[in-house]
């Protein structure tokens, strides 16, 4: 039998935890219960999946299978989800496989570990509807009989009563107080989480302790740069996330989180140990070379629908849109194939965990660095003035474009001011995005052509992108 249908607004609910069977509470005379409506019991069963040292319960990533009498459903809850917001896929049969779509999401956690089960949580569940004189509904009681079971080396078992009461908006004055005296008369108490809360906090417990970050005091050489280091590993590990499920702009924060990790170790290089931050840079850079195509095209279909969208109609000759459509849809498959090909790839793993072992295990200044991080800062500055110089006079202006990112975001390890850098950098990049638009319009303009189309609209796109690429570069 569906559990009954609630259709009133609640207001609150609370949590109760009592000894096994213990009873339901007693609950007549309560003013707000003039009648209870008692469901049939059913079973509520949730089944978690992690890899034996729990990596998904260590990142607050919950994988389960949910079942109940109507259905079974993959679930995947990720940190910091918006509004609750989860994954899910249905879970067909007694043992059902993982669902790739779900583990996809979580590999850069993952790792390729196997993934089983390592706790469950069964309820039998008894549901009551109360309601007033009125036949208001004016609260709900679900009363779990839970058994809570851990697997493997930290096997547990657990057994209690919960009891969820939820109070709608017509709840009577003190009925949750009468509610609250009548559960204590069973032996519950109130509690600050549920049966799930509980299994995350015990699989919690059993995880092989996750290695901890050195931490430097600030006085140390190296401190801020490796305390700027870590939090864009956190921001990396959490955009790798985003990326898998293509949300917006995941890409894009990827790229910058690796970007800006590569500049600190580089800017900073002499005062760490520059053998082993040598190898990071080098992958890191790689990894900016695999996200680079998906990232450019995004910004490069909306900078050319931006354009399209501002010609006069008259100016849009042919089916430029569909053609602007297909041609990136394309371009952006093969491109999102590549990077997740090389997301769930060996040399991807092995970065990811060489960065965690860096940050464990810091190297020590190195004494013969003289001056400091503000020597190394004023070092980074003059890089980016020569290749701003060089720019000026009409050559490597994608060179000063790479300085001032690293420039900028050595200023960042510092807390040094980048508003003004900022400024130039935008652009700098500017000036970038156009070139890379005038050759997406040459392609799109050839295309349309061998196609039997007008390519008009491209060239006049593309005469008006080259005067603003000329007006940037005098403006330097």
């Amino acid at each position: 039998m569906s559990a009954p249908t609630h259709t009133s607004v609640r207001e609150n609910t609370e949590t109760y935890r009592a000894p096994a069977e213990a009873g339901a509470p007693r609950l007549t005379g309560i003013r707000g219960a003039t009648t209870v409506e008692d469901a049939a019991p059913r079973v509520v069963e949730l089944e978690r999946y992690d890899t034996a040292d729990l990596r998904l319960a260590t990142s607050g990533i919950v994988l389960a299978i949910h079942r109940t009498d109507e259905r079974a459903v993959w679930r995947l809850d990720l940190p910091d989800a918006v509004d609750g917001e989860r994954l899910e896929r249905p879970a067909p049969g007694v043992d059902p496989d993982l669902p790739a779509e779900l583990l996809d999401v979580v590999h850069g956690v993952l790792r390729g570990a196997p993934v089983g089960p390592v706790g469950r949580i069964r309820r039998v569940r008894h549901e009551q509807v109360l309601r007033d004189g009125r036949r208001r509904e004016t609260a709900t009681l679900t009363r779990d009989e839970v058994q809570l079971a851990t697997f493997g080396a930290a096997a547990r078992l657990e057994n209690w009563t919960e009891t969820a009461v939820r109070l709608t908006l017509v709840a009577p004055a003190g009925l949750g107080g009468a509610l609250a005296d009548a559960l204590g008369e069973t032996g519950a108490t109130p509690t600050g989480g549920d049966a799930e809360a509980e299994l995350d906090r015990l699989l919690r417990e059993a995880a092989a302790p996750r290695p901890e970050r050195a931490t430097l005091r600030r006085k140390h050489p190296g401190g801020p740069v490796l305390a700027y280091v870590a939090r864009h590993v956190d921001v990396l590990a959490a955009e790798d996330i985003r990326a898998r499920r293509d949300e917006y702009d995941a890409v894009h924060q990827l790229r910058v989180s690796a970007r800006r990790i590569r500049s600190a170790l580089q800017a900073y290089r002499p005062i760490l140990d520059p053998v082993r931050t040598g190898g990071l840079v080098a992958e890191l850079r790689w990894l900016g070379q695999v996200l680079a195509p998906s990232r450019d095209l995004e910004v490069l279909e909306e900078r050319i629908g931006r354009e399209i969208a501002g010609l006069p109609p008259e100016l849009v000759l042919g089916p430029v849109r569909a053609q602007v459509t297909r041609h990136f849809a394309r371009s952006r498959a093969e491109a999102r194939a590549a990077m997740l090909e090389a997301l769930d790839g060996a040399r991807y793993a092995a970065l990811r965990g060489a960065l965690e072992r860096f940050l464990q295990d810091p190297p020590v200044a190195n004494p013969r660095a003289r001056g400091g991080l503000a020597a190394l800062e004023r070092k980074a500055r003059r890089r980016f003035d020569r290749r701003l110089r060089a720019a000026r006079s009409g050559e490597g202006i994608h060179d000063a474009r790479k300085a001032a990112k690293r420039l900028r975001y050595a200023l960042e390890v510092t807390g040094g001011k980048t508003g003004r850098l900022k400024r130039v950098q935008k652009q700098l990049g500017a000036h970038q995005d156009a070139v890379v638009a005038l050759g997406a319009l040459r392609d799109l303009g050839a295309r349309a052509h061998a196609e039997g189309e007008n390519g008009f609209t491209f060239g006049l796109l593309h005469g008006r992108i080259s005067a603003e690429a000329a007006r940037i570069s005098a403006a330097l």
